[in-house]
């Protein structure tokens, strides 16, 4: 799909729904283990899967960055029709990213033991926590795969064939859960045994559909040479995405740490609420990267003024998803809840409906935030987006461990820090568009 061309809204709308059908399909590798492992495994359990979600975004994170990041790159570089230098930036990025991600997989073995310490996880959950990241470590690889030939894809306007890949592995993932847990019996390792085994088929099967049914894509031999210029350009969008990606996720499992240090149940409870805000504001986490790659190849086209529209049709776009979203997690949270935790665990409950009701009034916040994100990646200023993210973040954090500490405020001090580290980073992401946007779009890749 070409992004430089039609209605702005209708290309938005088109372009994005099979990538937050693709990632809402995505989130179910997770939420199938935490419903599945909640109802039959128990309570226990649910905690361990939760806090390995956590570290397994983190890990994971910093190469979605990198996947991202690169895919930023491939969109200018497709707008602005540079089909050859694009085929060489696909080599290069390919095993610059593969590098990184067989470093991060070592690490995450060698340190598994220091980073379940780290994580402050409740003594009942220990030994499930270990025995479930150890087999889901095994995967990441496959997320690489995934993610950066997805991201090829995504930056030429593919969004539908992820989005096919991804559906199949789900099933996959939820028959293979049910198996292994309720038939063989093998616990939270079957879990992560399903996880593993749905991620290496999304995986394989992306490769082969690149390989076969994009040659306009694939890189001859004249592409396959180490080209120091257009690797740079990779890794200038790249890796600052990664920072950003990492920093966000480092926050976010610091407030995990955080929140475990309050005991069983509201380690249990936050698993659960993690994955509802995951699907609540998930369309608009893609409608973000789907507004990135409309920046990105627009400004490879030199198309500033339909960049400035895109914005604020963007936004109104956005704040729709946002509006629905809250109103869904606020009026049915406990029933969204007992998805996850027995009826008979009353405390669990009570502390994550008590999240859910404070988060989930506030997605409005995130989903600038998202935009902001999206846009400023988009235009090769991922600089911004790190900045954005440690304002949000870094209010996040410190307000979390003060206000929590207050005996009169305890835990409830978590969840409010949350709204108001986004909403900071909204104005200050706004702030700086409105003072540098009559200056940004002088130079183009043209």
């Amino acid at each position: 799909m070409d992004l430089t061309e039609g209605k702005i809204g209708k290309s938005l709308l088109l372009f994005s729904l099979p990538m937050i059908l693709g990632n809402l399909l995505q989130q179910l590798y997770n939420v199938a283990d935490t419903l599945i492992v909640g109802k039959l495994i128990g309570a226990a359990a649910l905690a361990a899967v939760g806090s390995s979600y956590s570290l397994m975004v983190l890990l994971t994170s910093i190469i979605l960055g990198f996947c991202i990041g690169s895919g930023v790159a491939f969109s200018q570089l497709f707008g602005a029709k540079r089909l050859d230098e694009l085929k060489t930036s696909i080599f290069n990025a390919f095993f610059f990213i593969l590098l990184i991600t067989v470093l991060i997989n070592i690490a995450a073995f060698l340190l598994l033991d220091s980073l379940i310490i780290w994580l402050h996880i409740p003594k009942e959950s220990v030994c499930l926590t270990k025995e479930y990241l150890q087999v889901v470590f095994i995967g990441i690889p496959a997320i690489y795969f995934y993610n950066f030939f997805a991201s090829i894809l995504r930056s030429v306007g593919n969004t539908v064939v992820p989005l096919l890949f991804l559906a199949v592995s789900a099933v996959v993932n939820i028959v293979l859960d049910i198996v292994f847990i309720v038939c063989f019996e093998m616990g939270v390792s079957g879990a992560a045994w399903a996880t593993v085994i749905a991620q290496v088929l999304s995986a394989v099967s992306m490769v082969i559909y690149f390989l076969i049914k994009s040659p306009e894509l694939r890189p001859g031999k004249q592409h396959m040479r180490y080209h120091h210029k257009l690797l740079g350009f990779v890794i200038a969008n790249s890796t600052l995405t990664a920072v950003q990606q990492s920093i966000m996720n480092f926050g976010i499992l610091m407030v995990q740490g955080l929140v475990n240090s309050f005991g069983f149940f509201a380690s249990a409870a936050f698993a659960a609420v993690v994955k509802i805000d995951a699907f609540a504001y998930m369309p608009a986490q893609d409608f973000g990267n789907a507004f990135s790659t409309f920046i990105a190849q627009n400004y490879g086209a030199g198309k500033p003024e339909r960049i400035h529209k895109g914005v604020k049709i963007a936004c109104a776009m956005s704040a729709v998803f946002c509006a629905v979203a809250s109103i869904c997690v606020c009026l049915f949270s406990r029933p969204l809840l007992l998805l996850f935790i027995e009826a008979e665990e009353t405390e669990i409950l009570r502390i994550g409906t008590q999240y859910l009701y404070i988060e989930g009034a506030c997605y409005i916040g995130i989903g600038i935030l998202f935009l902001l994100y999206g846009f400023y990646r988009g235009l090769g200023k991922s600089i911004m987006s790190i900045v954005l993210t440690v304002a949000s973040l870094g209010t996040r954090v410190v307000l979390a461990y003060l206000l929590s500490s207050i005996p009169s405020v305890g835990m409830i001090g978590i969840w409010w820090a949350i709204p108001i580290g986004w909403l900071l980073a909204d104005i200050l992401g706004i702030w700086y568009y409105c003072l540098r946007r009559r200056t940004w779009f002088s130079v183009s890749l043209r």
